[in-house]
């Protein structure tokens, strides 16, 4: 069995070294859209609110860089778990968190403890679900839970899990706005450390079902929280408290999201779909918790 569910969560959490600076966080920012000319920003480059995506001197760091940092990328720490040995083909991103304990330095050293908290049974598929927790010497600095879906892997027995789904309020949004990405845009992301070639290689997204590649779950996430802060709080990165996602469809690079978010009291929760595809769905189940 590909997958020891028992073993996976019974491992001893293992840890890895993170280091980062400024270019890191730059790169990661350019890879979500910084710069890019948006329906706010239509000359964004110089924007002084841009400049503090990519300018060092100016620099704040969105809080799902976290996902990234040090290249420390939770999929990939995900499938090296003992008693997981799954073929990545087989692999898409089911959804993520990202709670912040304080704001997350320019540049730092910190240790990541990755265990995985449960393996459950879809039937037709496995979800692993990761935990990685990240420290340095001032304490904790953020924690990721990621799910992993692997196709072709249930029927193991195991507990099938969560399914509660979020549902939109019964209004009209409270403000909605588009963001196109390039189609270089998942060729730039890679470089922040998701090297899987499902996001290059036209062949091995063929393998994977796909007709081209796709992007990366993780890149939209990224666009989603960046234009949830630029819109709606003031363009505070260190007012984010925790963002949550499920991954409900792919993006093509060239592709253009519409994101609709609803302000609640200390959150906001958010919508994504494929305008060119009539309104496909993206990202779902989506809330981003604010101070």
């Amino acid at each position: 069995m590909p997958i020891d569910a028992a073993k996976a969560t019974s491992a001893e959490p293992r840890t890895t070294e993170l280091a980062w600076d400024h270019k890191d966080v730059q790169l990661y920012h350019l890879g979500i859209g910084a710069g890019a000319a948006t329906p706010e920003k239509p000359h964004p480059a110089t924007d002084p609110d841009e400049l503090r995506y990519t300018l060092e001197s100016a620099l704040r760091v969105l809080p799902a860089f976290a996902t990234v940092a040090g290249g420390g990328m939770a999929v990939a720490g995900g499938l090296a778990a003992p008693g997981i040995d799954v073929e990545l083909a087989a692999v898409l991103h089911g959804g993520q968190t990202v709670t912040v304990h304080r704001a997350l330095p320019v540049s730092g050293r910190a240790t990541q403890t990755s265990s995985v908290p449960a393996v459950y049974d879809k039937g037709k598929a496995a979800v692993i679900v990761l935990r990685s927790e990240v420290a340095d010497d001032d304490g904790p600095l953020w924690t990721c839970d990621t799910q992993i879906f692997v196709r072709g892997e249930g029927g193991f027995g195991g507990e099938r899990g969560p399914s509660a789904r979020l549902e939109l309020p019964d209004r009209a949004p409270d403000l909605h706005t588009e963001r196109h990405i390039r189609p270089d845009q998942a060729l730039l992301y890679r470089l922040s450390g998701d090297w899987n070639p499902l996001h290059a290689d036209p062949e091995f997204a063929k393998l994977a079902g796909f007709d081209r590649p796709i992007l990366h779950g993780l890149c939209t996430y990224g666009v989603t929280l960046k234009a949830v802060v630029d819109t709606l709080l003031g363009g505070d990165v260190t007012r984010v408290r925790s963002y949550t996602t499920r991954f409900a469809g792919v993006v093509f690079p060239g592709e253009t999201l519409r994101i609709r978010m609803w302000q609640e009291p200390g959150r906001v929760q958010v919508s994504v779909t494929a305008a060119d595809r009539d309104e496909a769905p993206v990202l779902a189940d989506t809330v981003v918790e604010h101070s």
